[in-house]
């Protein structure tokens, strides 16, 4: 099985182009909005670490964000909770698709988790900062300084551009990044 990891910055188009690549995906973002949702444990254990703050099940992601933003110790507390199951569905979506020939991890913190494999095949997406910015003022709950929080946690831009087998050049339009797509398969196949 080939695994691509999509790297990039927030707002870049990493879930975007993942889909696009027509093969089974693991996002992480969205299993976490699954464990607000509908996971009672995760609830129990961040109410106790974040009492202040998470106060209701399903959790609301604005719960979170307050308390993000209430304190900068907060996010390492939801990280060391949340990241291990996360971890646990990787590692079941993983096993699901082992027939397949081709799986793509959208995995905000891949690198920063050490989530990849030597043999993985790691993709840049590069974006311009502006139609990155206009498309995050356009996301539900935006908050510039939530933002901040996660791009303090991540690893330099340039490094994870350095890091990648392959760069997609992201302008937001189908046909342009289907024809990279296209390109990159070709190459790795």
């Amino acid at each position: 099985m080939i695994r691509i990891g999509i790297l990039g910055d927030i707002g870049s188009g990493k879930s975007y182009v993942a889909k696009l690549f027509g093969y089974p995906v693991f996002n992480a973002d969205n299993e976490v909005g699954k464990l607000y949702k509908k996971n009672r444990g995760i609830f129990i254990k961040l109410n106790k670490a974040l009492p202040k703050y998470i106060t209701r099940f399903p959790i609301k992601k604005q719960e979170v964000t307050r308390s993000i933003l209430a304190n900068k110790k907060n996010l390492r507390r939801i990280i060391k909770i949340i990241h291990p199951e996360v971890r646990k569905k990787m590692n079941i979506f993983l096993k699901k698709n082992k027939k397949r020939k081709l799986i793509v991890l959208d995995i905000p913190l891949l690198l920063e988790n050490k989530i990849n494999k030597k043999k993985d095949i790691l993709i840049f997406i590069q974006s311009h900062k502006t139609e990155v910015l206009k498309r995050l003022k356009q996301r539900q709950n935006f908050n510039s300084k939530i933002v901040n929080r996660f791009r303090k946690i991540q690893l330099p831009l340039d490094y994870k551009r350095k890091k990648s087998n392959f760069i997609i050049k992201n302008n937001f339009t189908n046909r342009f990044i289907k024809k990279q797509i296209k390109y990159i398969l070709n190459k790795i196949y």
